[in-house]
């Protein structure tokens, strides 16, 4: 069953809003049960999962700063009188993890639309078709970002360096060597593709025509109004 892209960004917006608004952890675990499951009805993108590890570790960094610099709560781990770890701490932690998880699981949603279906959506939601374009370029720059940065890495990791031996602060210094060869791609890429874009009469007319006509069906309207009624019931709810 296919599904207007409106109707998915009207999805992803509601989970994501819960995900900033909503503080209590049990709260937060149920919204991130309902995003896999939508998820998966939309069949998206799980791969994110096998790098797991990181969300961990990023959760227990996240947690240990939170209770050096903003201690609340019992404290679970003191060296020197100096509170390393508590609970307050920890539920922050816990917090900023499921909130990130919840926008990338609802972000999956999406997997199903062609950019050319996304830029089509909003711009038949009156956004101009330069800022849905620029949001369209920015999701599909995120993979090469991704792919230039590996490379780089693959590159470090052939002339003998193995980067999880290192020590934390050597560990830092490598990846700060990654940044410039990364971005100095990035920046290349893009002239390439202001270039092409310009070399295809990009804004030569006022307004633009397209193939594509997206129409809303009756399920597409049932989905954005179930899920804006109860995005609205829960913050009522946790709010009063």
């Amino acid at each position: 069953m296919k599904f207007d892209p409106r109707s998915k960004l009207v999805l992803v917006f509601s989970f994501s809003s819960l995900a900033v608004f909503v503080k209590d952890i049990f709260l937060l675990l149920i919204v991130l049960l309902l995003s896999f499951l939508t998820s998966n009805y939309f069949k998206g993108d799980w791969s994110f999962l096998k790098r797991i590890k990181k969300f961990i570790i990023l959760f227990l960094g996240i947690a240990f700063l939170q209770s050096i610099f903003a201690p609340a709560g019992e404290s679970l781990l003191t060296i020197s009188g100096l509170p390393i770890l508590t609970l307050g701490g920890l539920a922050k932690g816990i917090r900023v993890i499921l909130r990130m998880m919840i926008i990338i699981v609802s972000a999956t949603i999406m997997r199903g639309s062609s950019s050319r279906e996304i830029i089509q959506a909003l711009v038949q939601w009156k956004i101009p078709y330069e800022i849905a374009f620029m949001v369209s370029l920015a999701i599909r720059f995120l993979p090469i970002l991704r792919d230039e940065a590996k490379d780089v890495f693959t590159a470090i990791q052939l002339r003998g360096i193995e980067v999880e031996e290192l020590s934390l602060y050597k560990r830092f210094k490598v990846y700060s060597y990654l940044f410039m060869p990364v971005l100095s791609g990035v920046i290349y890429r893009a002239r390439e593709l202001s270039t092409s874009i310009e070399s295809r009469g990009f804004r030569a007319y006022p307004e633009r025509t397209s193939y594509i006509k997206l129409r809303l069906s009756l399920k597409d309207y049932i989905l954005m109004i179930t899920s804006m009624l109860f995005t609205l019931i829960i913050l009522i709810l946790y709010f009063i």
